[in-house]
């Protein structure tokens, strides 16, 4: 019996620290553009890769910077390894130029990656 409580401790915790680790991922100073007639999300698939864009134009994922060739370049690999339908959610800034986002949906395409999305907030938080 003791075994099995200390292997569901330890689950218990390498999901916690999973948790954190995906939340810490994200920039929280984008801040979403408006969609109040959007259907949100209900099953995410574990491949998913978000692709940041902050108002600047800056391209990130998980907090890292590059260039849009650089990106091309990740997602080529990416569909090396995973194949194309791999979904990619673009998480722009509502200030962002549009010059931005459609770099980081041309270095998409260029990679075979034709599962795009943008995330966006349903209503305000209040």
């Amino acid at each position: 019996m003791t075994p099995m409580i200390d292997v569901v401790f330890q689950l218990i915790i390498f999901f916690v620290v999973t948790a954190d680790m995906q939340q810490k991922a994200i920039d929280e100073s984008i801040k979403l553009a408006m969609a109040p007639h959007a259907k949100p999300v209900e099953v995410r698939d574990p491949r998913e890769v978000v692709i940041e864009v902050d108002n600047q134009g800056r391209i990130s994922i998980a907090r890292t910077y590059m260039t849009a060739d650089f990106l091309y370049t990740v997602m080529r690999k990416t569909v090396a390894d995973h194949g194309q339908s791999v979904p990619v959610v673009i998480r722009a800034d509502g200030g962002t130029r549009h010059e931005a986002v459609r770099q980081v949906m041309d270095a998409c395409t260029r990679a075979g990656l034709w599962k795009v999305k943008f995330s966006a907030v349903k209503e305000k938080a209040g």
